[in-house]
C-alpha cells in the first residue's frame, strides 16, 4: 500500500507513545487497524465489484453474438428447407409430365420411389444414379442374347 519502511514506523510508534501516552496508544492502536482492516475489505470488495462486472459485461457480449450466429442458422435453415420443398415440387412436375406423356414411368410406379427419395434424404443427384443403375426388366416377348 504505502511505501513506509521499518525505521519510519518506529518514529512513528515513538512519536504516538510521547504524544498519546503508555495508556490510549492500545486502544489507538486497535481502531488504527481496525479501519485500515475495513478499508482493505473494502477496497478489495470494490475490485471484485469491478472484475464481476468485467466478467457480466464479456458474457452478455458473448450471449448477443451467440444469438445473432444462432438467427443466421435459422434464416439458412429455413432457406434450405423451401429450397427443398422447391425442388421437390419440380421433381414431382417432372414425374407427373414423364407419366401423362408415357416417357416414363407410370404414375403409380413413381409414388414409391418419391417415398422412398424423401425417407433417405438424399440428394436429386444420388436419386437418379440409384434409378440409372436399377435393372430394365426385359420387354414382354423379346428374347435375351446371352452368348456364353
Amino acid at each position: 500500500m504505502f511505501d513506509i519502511g521499518f525505521s519510519e514506523l518506529l518514529l512513528i510508534g515513538v512519536v504516538a507513545l510521547v504524544v498519546l501516552g503508555p495508556e490510549r496508544l492500545p486502544k489507538v492502536a486497535r481502531t488504527v487497524g481496525s479501519l485500515l482492516g475495513r478499508l482493505n475489505r473494502y477496497v478489495s470488495q470494490v475490485k471484485q465489484d469491478v472484475e464481476r462486472d468485467m466478467q457480466l459485461d464479456e458474457l452478455r457480449k458473448t450471449q448477443r453474438e451467440m444469438q445473432a450466429q444462432a438467427q443466421q442458422f435459422e434464416i439458412v435453415a429455413e432457406e434450405t428447407g423451401q429450397t427443398i420443398h422447391q425442388e421437390l415440387s419440380q421433381v414431382e412436375k417432372v414425374a407427373e409430365a414423364m407419366a401423362a406423356t408415357d416417357g416414363g414411368l407410370a404414375l403409380h410406379e413413381s409414388e414409391p420411389i418419391k417415398a422412398e427419395g424423401m425417407a433417405s434424404e438424399a440428394t436429386p443427384a444420388q436419386a437418379q444414379l440409384e434409378l440409372s443403375l436399377e435393372p430394365e426388366p426385359p420387354a414382354a416377348g423379346s428374347k435375351s442374347h446371352d452368348h456364353g
